[in-house]
């Protein structure tokens, strides 16, 4: 069963957007899937440091959006997007460093952590960019 299903809320209307969050979804949930695996520690790591190298891509592309359109909320957007790559990056840490791991809270936080997002700062950006 898949963590994330995409939802249409998470378009934004420009297709290089709208293609990148499907890929993430997948990565997430492939992370997800990942976690059952005996060799989890191994490979889970890898795939939450793709997700972020893809994320910060992916932020980049609509930073670069948002300028381009003149978006009058980017400030608030971009400061969303430093806070959600610190969010990672505690996740990753805590996946890394917790002996006591709960697979169920982690999943809640990596879902938590992206349909946060996507429901709040890109459901605005998708209203302007439309």
């Amino acid at each position: 069963m898949s963590l994330i299903a995409w939802d249409n809320r998470f378009s934004v209307g420009v297709a290089a957007v709208d293609h990148e969050h499907r890929e993430l979804i997948g990565l997430i949930n492939e992370t997800h899937e990942r976690l059952k695996r005996p060799d989890a520690d191994i490979t889970v790591p890898d795939f939450l440091g793709e997700i972020y190298t893809r994320i910060s891509a992916h932020f980049a592309l609509e930073e670069k959006l948002m300028r381009a359109s003149r978006y009058d909320q980017y400030p608030e957007h971009k400061a969303d997007h430093e806070r959600l790559l610190d969010a990672i990056r505690d996740i990753m840490d805590d996946y890394e460093d917790s002996r006591e791991f709960d697979e169920g809270r982690f999943a809640q936080r990596l879902a938590t952590w992206f349909t946060g997002h996507f429901s709040t700062h890109d459901a605005r950006l998708h209203h302007r960019l439309d």
